[in-house]
């Protein structure tokens, strides 16, 4: 049975208390029993008696609180327990009793379980018995451990402030910044850590540090991240601002453990290197008509489609910088904020206190914006409200994880919208990836067989032809390192929302050759951009 079920029944609360709390719940989240308890209905006593009968847990004061003594646990300080509010109470040789008050912290629990390899029993306790326990544990022996915690803490500062260290990170850097790198990966293995970079869109082991140096750079790593030094086993996410031969550098850091130490992946966010001008972006000319089209419509959902690293979000940044003027309000709902956009107003996700973009769209929503950008559409609840901003006079721009532009209706409507709501929201969907650009240096021209030409329906794609034709391969120079490849471009798909889709649609819903209707898709664009000498045939077929 539910919590609330069990309350109703045990007569400790109201239906009218019930239904206040899941208003509550609806606009912040939370647990049910948690806002009762807030709300002053229920005491603790009886929320964490309910907790145990619903998940058949034990109540602590069954035991002798003058009989628990305190327990050390092998590598787990007593700053660690004091912290989380869960305190060793006795172990046997099949588990270790544990007293806490929130059963839910499963990350918690899973970390003790690891280092004891026992089961767990746990006892659920209000927060004065907890209370009782901390003083049990906050003996002047912890004092000294924890005087020993911050000796760690200050030794491994020292070793991230070393010069040697300092200008290794410095250097690994500075050569990303300068190869226009868009991640660094710092991989722990067994004899070091390997250093990679991806370059347009592609790893490559660029230094090795020696294990000697992997603690120094781990340590050096999380305190310019301004993550927790001193924390290993959890993953943990920061962010770096500095200056690199002269150029402002935002990068956003995350860090994981693995078997071997933890492994960082830091992901560059220059905003030197990204120009935000929908002109400079690569797209073909007639794709960007109907791009600008879409986006001088008052009201109504612009989705982007495409795999994580396509360029969906610098496509939205470039439309925002386009239709932003002093006249409209624009507000953006990101996880997280990549880039800093004057004049907008952007807001970070924090799932840690349960602001997801669902309730920070509800907040917004009061904030009489015009236009509105949320960073990706994950669920149903953030996906209704999106519809309901379009259908009350906003611009809404945002992502989607499907494979093609017209994909995108068969994911929302597996989201639970409806299609008459979709009919009337939606004014225009894209589908976006990432190609490699042939290096202007060193290309060939080639000439295309009658194969190829039949293989890829060039023919008909000619008429659409924007530049002279000069299909191309890649060779290779010191210009691009010899990979023949040289920054990336656009390939897109673009479907406005007209009537003639919504007449295929209202047909068949699985409705996918958008040819038929005279738009051009995926393949197509790439196809075009090969023949116009900008991309590889490899490409095309890697990418499509």
């Amino acid at each position: 049975m539910r919590t609330e079920d069990l309350l109703l029944q045990n007569k400790s609360c109201t239906q009218k208390d019930i239904e206040q709390a899941y208003s509550i719940q609806k606009d912040y989240g939370g647990h049910i029993g948690n806002i009762l308890l807030n709300l002053g209905v229920i005491s603790d006593q009886i929320l964490v008696d309910t907790l145990c009968q619903q998940y058949h847990l034990s109540r602590f004061n069954q035991l002798d609180i003058q009989e628990i003594q305190k327990l050390s646990i092998q590598d787990l300080s007593t700053h660690f327990f004091i912290e989380n509010k869960i305190f060793p109470l006795y172990e046997t040789e099949d588990y270790l009793a544990l007293a806490t008050n929130n059963p839910f912290q499963v990350a918690v629990l899973s970390i003790i379980k690891q280092q004891i390899n026992k089961e767990i029993k746990l006892y659920l306790a209000t927060d004065e018995e907890l209370r009782e326990l901390r003083a049990i544990y906050e003996t002047t022996e912890d004092e000294e451990e924890y005087d020993v915690f911050e000796d760690e803490v200050d030794r491994l500062k020292e070793l991230a402030s070393e010069a040697p260290i300092i200008k290794l990170v410095n250097n690994i850097f500075a050569k990303a910044v300068e190869g226009y790198v868009s991640d660094i990966h710092f991989e722990s293995y067994k004899n070091g850590m390997k250093v990679r970079f991806r370059l347009d869109g592609v790893l490559k082991t660029v230094d090795l540090i020696p294990n000697k140096l992997k603690q120094s750079v781990t340590a050096r790593l999380k305190l310019i991240s301004k993550m927790n030094i001193s924390e290993s086993r959890l993953p943990q996410d920061g962010r770096i601002s500095i200056k690199v031969s002269g150029q402002a550098i935002d990068i956003r850091a995350s860090s994981v453990p693995t078997a071997f130490g933890e492994s960082f992946v830091l992901r560059l966010l220059g905003n030197d290197s990204v120009d935000l001008n929908l002109e400079a972006m690569g797209f073909h000319q007639s794709n960007l008509t109907l791009l600008k089209q879409m986006l001088q419509r008052p009201n109504g959902i612009l989705l982007t489609t495409g795999p994580t690293g396509s360029g969906k979000t610098s496509t939205l940044y470039a439309a925002l910088h386009h239709i932003y003027s002093e006249d409209i309000k624009i507000i953006t709902v990101e996880d997280p904020v990549e880039y800093q956009l004057e004049g907008i107003s952007q807001i970070q996700v924090k799932h840690s206190i349960d602001y997801s973009f669902a309730n920070a769209l509800r907040s917004i929503l009061r904030q009489d914006p015009d236009v509105i950008m949320i960073g990706e559409i994950r669920d149903t609840q953030t996906a209704q409200i999106a519809v309901q901003a379009a259908l009350t006079g906003h611009l809404v721009l945002s992502t989607l994880h499907t494979n093609s532009a017209v994909g995108a209706i068969a994911r929302l409507l597996d989201m639970g919208i409806e299609y008459f709501l979709l009919k009337s929201s939606i004014v225009g969907l894209m589908a976006q990836r990432l190609t490699r650009r042939l290096c202007q240096e060193c290309k060939e021209s080639i000439t295309l067989t009658d194969e190829v030409r039949k293989l890829y329906d060039i023919d008909y794609l000619e008429q659409f032809i924007e530049a002279p034709l000069n299909p191309c391969k890649p060779i290779g120079c010191i210009k691009c390192n010899h990979s023949g490849y040289k920054g990336r471009m656009p390939i897109l798909e673009v479907l406005p929302f007209d009537d003639k889709l919504i007449q295929k649609l209202d047909e068949n819903r699985d409705f996918k050759d958008i040819r038929s209707l005279g738009y051009r898709t995926l393949k197509d664009d790439a196809i075009l951009k090969f023949l116009e000498g900008h991309i590889s045939l490899d490409e095309v077929v890697r990418l499509t």
